[in-house]
């Protein structure tokens, strides 16, 4: 009788069903409720619990006094369900002692999870819709999860336009039915796209134009059918968000009561289209009235006015006055807000508030409080495990006791991006213990770092054999902890410096530099210091036959340093450089038609200044805005000034005579023609190369030291045209010049553009210039025997579109697609800035922090390069590194 009690009292608790029916039915079953002393509980039945653990769960203890019937069963009962571990729950009475009851609790637990599979998707997607509904092996599987799997599977795919998704979850348990295995059948079937939009109501406004506002809600077009910006997919968010943006259109040109009255979809299962409807109420044209300031003491009327840029009588336009208030969209805008923020009123408020309305007309008061100013109190930085907090202090804008700036957050934020330590799109400036009383505000810097280390270590094939590249770069080393053996986890770090050792060869060339950068000199002023040591050797090399000639070499050794000041005006974007660098060219039976000598030694020692703006933010791997420019001049020493060699009859002098003039041959006596060249035996050779060594002697004296000048601009703009869309657009120009025309333009140092923009083999002092859709540095002018000479004056221009695919810290991942045109000229005289090499086409970068920017570009060439008679075509390009 009292077994048969307590099932019919669980029945009840678990249920959840108190009635007078039932408080009946337990009259029958039971005496008037009696206390017992808890004695044992047994637990029976399936479970994997430790059973003291089961019992503990109760909240019941041995020797506790319980009613029964009572509360403390009822207790226990809940307590045990809302754990959610089990599927059936029994309490027994075993035994009666006196006073003493015993009791079994016999449960049968859920099933946990022993593997989940999914049907009808690739493996990939697989992986990623287990990993993101935690389906892990050992979860209890119960209704809740099914319910709540299938729901996420839904909703990811409707997100994606896919609103026929089937989702089919099926558990199959083992031997013991203590384990089941999930089968998640899903069909996606096919996306939903929208076949029309159709507005009613609207006389005002075009169809065209409103279809223009909803960004993300696209009809599928003829003309378009593809939609390559964007698709035709219908996705319900989306589509929400857009009605709001279509009625700010109104907004935008006068209409502040228009609204959507009443909107619908119909789907066609058929075609599986959707069609939207949408009716709208446009209401009547507004304009601006009279606009009055409240409240401001720190901006007069006029000063406000100005920034406002809304005059009385224009349209009224709802948007437009937000943006000119405070713009969410854009923390750097011109607004008023920003106006009271950058100097200092962070409690300060601006609301625009409608005081009249007259016919067509709205008259405004714009009320502000202005609130005391605020002063930056307590600056800490949390995050940052490995870097030292000096190296994060020292590029603070926002100093204890200075005067809050919103503008100099903003600039805190591009300045720790650039660094390239720390994630940028992590940096987060947390705002704590705003007290408008005392007139303070403590900002915490929160920092995730990312790897500061790269490796580059590649194989290719270029200038006709194979190239290996080792390179180490330390973006965050510390020089100061050398000799730390603690400090090295690998290496040492943490002071920001950035040291750069870089390993290539081939079987003809070798190249070794190492370059080092101390951002902050002396660590209280952003004078930076940077150095590099490199050499390189490069044998003759017979691209026909692949034979290397090692008795004929070039070597060049490199020394450069200089130092870099952070400028305050016109702004601290501004950043001035001064550089020394000395090469030393060395040849030895080098004839290889570059030069005019192949014996013999070249130095070059020159200063070069430059002024850099680069406010590229805030991303220095995907810039969204923003700009970089750069003004140089590189020169070397006039030596010519104070040499007093006589350049212009340099080939005169008796002791350099290499052509004939005026000579007859040694054996027959005939007179040999002015200008032949002539062996060292005086006989006329017809191969120019058999008599370079005499022009060489020449040429060795005209430039044993180097002597030019070479200006060079560079300026890069970036745009946000729509959503992540960027456009990167770009201009490049360059010039070399003599201070002696006698003693011409030196054969080093000049420009080489077409390819990948890579060095590679060529060893010899050019500069290269990227310009795709063209083979590697194939765009330069030719003498009269079709030989690359380098150019001296070049331009080039450039349009990227770009576009993230992901922008995550460990792999940033983004398309492009580009235009380019530019050429090179032997001379200013023969400079035509119209008449370039153009290019397009496409590709694809990945940044991952152990390996740098490595991407491939592909680009048609749509004109032939100079000594040749097609044109270029489609050429493939390797990127290693940032290339701009």
């Amino acid at each position: 009788m009292f077994q048969k009690g307590i099932k019919t009292l669980f029945v009840l608790v678990s249920l959840g069903v108190y009635s007078l029916a039932s408080a009946q039915e337990e009259q029958n079953h039971f005496e008037s409720p009696k206390k017992y002393v808890l004695g044992d509980i047994q637990v029976t039945g399936k479970v994997n619990y430790n059973p003291q653990t089961v019992v503990t769960f109760t909240g019941l203890n041995k020797g506790q006094e319980i009613t029964i019937p009572g509360e403390e069963i009822s207790d226990a009962l809940k307590k045990l369900w809302k754990l959610g571990f089990f599927k059936d729950i029994n309490i027994y009475e075993t035994s009666i002692n006196g006073d003493t009851i015993n009791l079994e609790l016999a449960l049968n637990e859920l099933p946990r999870l022993n593997e989940a599979k999914i049907k009808g998707l690739r493996k990939a997607k697989t992986e990623t819709i287990l990993k993101e509904s935690k389906l892990t092996k050992g979860k209890i599987v119960n209704e809740n999860l099914i319910t709540t799997t299938k729901n996420y599977i839904l909703n990811k795919y409707r997100k994606d336009g896919f609103y026929n998704t089937k989702v089919a979850i099926q558990t199959i348990p083992d031997s013991t039915g203590r384990r089941v295995d999930m089968v998640l059948s899903i069909d996606k079937g096919k996306k939903v796209r929208i076949s029309k939009i159709n507005f009613e109501g609207n006389e005002q406004l075009t169809d065209r134009t409103l279809k223009k506002a909803m960004k993300e809600t696209k009809e599928r077009s003829p003309l378009n059918p593809l939609r390559i910006l964007k698709s035709s997919k219908f996705i319900q968010n989306k589509y929400e968000e857009d009605l709001t943006k279509l009625v700010e259109k109104y907004k935008e040109n006068g209409y502040r009561d228009a609204r959507v009255i009443v909107d619908s979809t119909k789907f066609n299962p058929k075609t599986n289209r959707i069609a939207i409807n949408i009716d709208v109420q446009e209401g009547r044209k507004y304009y601006f009235g009279d606009i009055r300031y409240l409240g401001n003491t720190a901006y007069t009327n006029r000063q406000l006015n100005q920034i406002l840029g809304i005059e009385k009588g224009e349209v009224y336009n709802g948007v437009l006055l937000e943006k000119r208030i405070d713009d969410k969209t854009n923390p750097d805008s011109y607004n008023i807000s920003n106006q009271y923020q950058n100097n200092g009123y962070l409690f300060s408020n601006i609301t625009p508030v409608e005081v009249r309305t007259a016919n067509d007309t709205i008259d405004f008061e714009i009320r502000i409080m202005e609130g005391p100013i605020a002063k930056f109190n307590n600056i800490t930085v949390v995050g940052n495990d490995k870097t030292h907090d000096h190296v994060i202090y020292r590029d603070l804008k926002t100093r204890p006791g200075e005067t809050w700036s919103k503008a100099q957050v903003m600039e805190t934020i591009r300045k720790l991006a650039s660094l390239q330590i720390f994630d940028p799109q992590a940096i987060n400036p947390e705002i704590k213990n705003a007290d408008a009383a005392s007139g303070t505000v403590d900002v915490e810097w929160q920092v995730v770092e990312k790897g500061s280390s790269q490796v580059e270590l590649q194989g290719g094939y270029g200038g006709g054999g194979f190239i290996g590249t080792l390179g180490l770069s330390f973006n965050n080393f510390s020089v100061r902890n050398l000799f730390n053996k603690e400090a090295y986890k690998p290496f040492p770090m943490g002071d920001g410096q950035k040291m750069a050792l870089r390993l290539q060869g081939s079987t003809y060339f070798q190249t070794y530099s190492l370059s080092f950068t101390e951002p902050w000199l002396n660590a209280k002023k952003p004078l930076s210091f940077y150095g590099t040591i490199a050499h390189s050797r490069q044998n003759l090399y017979d691209y026909y036959s692949r034979d290397v000639d090692r008795s004929k070499g070039f070597n060049i050794t490199t020394l450069s340093f200089g130092v870099g000041k952070q400028l305050s005006v016109p702004d601290d974007f501004f950043t001035l450089y001064h550089t020394i660098s000395f090469q030393y060219y060395d040849m030895k039976n080098y004839n290889t038609g570059l030069f005019t000598f192949g014996d013999g030694a070249a130095r070059n020692l020159a200063y070069e200044i430059e002024l850099r703006r680069d406010n590229r933010g805030i991303d220095p791997i995907f810039p969204t805005f923003g700009s970089y420019f750069s003004v140089s001049g590189k020169f070397t020493p006039p030596y010519s000034l104070f040499n007093k060699v006589d350049y212009k009859n340099l080939e005169n002098l008796e002791e350099y005579k290499y052509r004939s003039k005026g000579r007859v041959h040694p054996e027959t006596g005939v007179p040999i023609p002015d200008g032949s060249y002539i062996n060292a035996q005086g006989i006329p050779v017809q191969d120019y190369r058999d008599g370079i060594a005499d022009q060489g002697k020449v040429d060795q004296k005209r430039f044993n030291w180097l002597e030019y000048y070479k200006l060079k601009f560079k300026g890069d703009w970036y745009t946000t045209i729509y959503d992540k869309l960027v456009l990167r657009t770009g201009a490049e120009f360059g010039f070399m010049g003599a201070y002696n025309n006698d003693r011409g333009i030196v054969p080093f140092e000049r420009f080489y553009l077409g390819g990948d923009g890579l060095a590679n083999f060529s060893l010899d002092g050019r500069e290269v210039i990227q310009l795709r859709g063209y083979e590697n540095q194939t765009l330069t002018p030719l003498n009269d025997r079709g030989e690359q000479i380098g150019g001296t004056i070049y331009n080039k221009f450039s349009a990227e579109l770009r576009y993230p695919i992901t922008l995550n810290p460990n792999a940033s991942v983004f398309v492009l697609t580009f235009a380019e045109a530019g050429s090179a000229f032997d001379s200013f005289k023969g400079y035509n800035p119209f008449n370039m090499q153009r290019s397009a086409g496409l590709g694809v970068r990945v940044f991952m922090p152990m390996f740098g920017m490595l991407g491939i570009d592909f680009g048609y060439g749509f004109d032939a390069a100079p000594g040749q008679n097609q044109k270029s075509g489609w050429q493939p390009h390797f990127i290693l590194g940032q290339q701009f």
